[in-house]
């Protein structure tokens, strides 16, 4: 009996979640890639409130691993008809850049002639 109650509350929990992930959706705040939730609130802030708001929220400021992760950050891009800062940091290295832990990118799709650096990647 107890097996079902649990049964039956997971059920429920994964109806509600499933309810709030759609009107999240439909407002145009998260998007999924590859099991990843993407969201944004579509407000403007600098790259450190960005940071500090990802973090307040439990996750983190998106660095795309792949095509589909850039394209799901790129959908927002295209919603709100702004930029978005990614976990990319410039490092010692003119040009080069690394994820904020410090770690290598696994994944690039710089425009061409870049990254150069200068704002434009």
């Amino acid at each position: 009996l107890a097996a079902n109650a649990n049964g039956d509350v997971i059920s429920q929990l994964e109806h509600r979640i499933s309810r709030l992930e759609g009107v999240l959706r439909l407002n145009k705040m998260i998007t999924e890639s590859g099991g990843k939730i993407f969201a944004t609130n579509g407000k403007k802030a600098d790259f450190d409130a960005t940071v500090e708001k990802c973090k307040e929220a439990g996750g983190s400021i998106a660095t795309p691993k792949n095509a589909g992760e850039n394209n799901a950050i790129l959908y927002f891009v295209k919603y709100f008809n702004t930029y978005a800062y990614l976990g990319i940091k410039q490092s010692f290295i003119p040009g080069r850049f690394q994820p904020l832990d410090g770690a290598q990118l696994s994944y690039t799709n710089w425009y061409s002639n870049e990254p150069s650096g200068k704002g434009e990647e």
